[in-house]
């Protein structure tokens, strides 16, 4: 019978304003939020903290992240069996050598195998690698999927194509506002040959979120 982990151990409410609030649907939970980001921001300009050019300047360069970033991390741990085990060992400085520093937050790699699946939830808002990554999907800050891929992961994976065999042991990682995860998915077989911006091409954002594979043709 598969083994169905769930990587829980951690306390979100250190990090999350609302990790104790009830819940609320959707688009009210976002729609608050993007109100108190509009009024932090006007408040800030107000006070003179900083202006609206760099505020403008800031949201255009993180609209410029794409999950590009992170599938040249995961196609360079494929190439690289070394900095693959510097990813595993230490994700905040692998992802730095290529350019992608990350901060604010420690990054942990987990990787994929023949015995292991990982995916990747935020159980409480929509804390995500967006460094790597660039924006969430709506589907992943969605109520359904931060709430069934805990108690559902299985039945959740087989929505997004992805069934697994019943060996395949299922590990749920759910990121806090300290901690976010990157899936290293499996490589497909018949890649070897290729070069490493051929394989990074194939990466997919939703292969690095664990809710999908890597098809040897994109």
């Amino acid at each position: 019978m598969p083994h169905d982990h769930h990587d829980h151990e951690h306390d979100h409410a250190h990090g999350h304003a609302h990790a104790h609030a009830p819940p609320q649907p959707d688009h009210k939970v976002h729609s608050y939020y993007q109100i108190l980001g509009v009024a932090l921001k006007e408040l800030l300009v107000e006070k003179g903290v900083v202006t609206a050019d760099e505020v403008r300047a800031a949201i255009e360069k993180r609209d410029q992240i794409t999950p590009a970033h992170g599938a040249k991390v995961v196609a360079r741990s494929w190439v690289d069996p070394l900095y693959r085990i510097k990813l595993l060992t230490n994700a905040n400085l692998a992802v730095a050598e290529l350019g992608f520093p990350m901060t604010t937050t420690k990054l942990v790699a987990v990787e994929n195998s023949e015995e292991v699946h990982n995916v990747v939830v935020c159980t409480l808002c929509s804390c995500y690698p967006r460094e790597l990554l660039g924006l969430p999907p709506a589907w992943y800050k969605s109520r359904a999927y931060r709430a069934r891929i805990v108690s559902e992961p299985r039945a959740v994976l087989g929505e997004f194509g992805t069934n697994l065999p019943d060996n395949v042991e299922v590990r749920v990682h759910d990121s806090t506002a300290d901690i976010r995860y990157l899936v290293i998915p499996i490589q497909p077989p018949g890649t070897e040959g290729k070069s490493e911006e051929e394989l990074a091409a194939l990466v997919t954002r939703d292969s690095m979120i664990g809710v999908a594979e890597v098809k040897a043709h994109g």
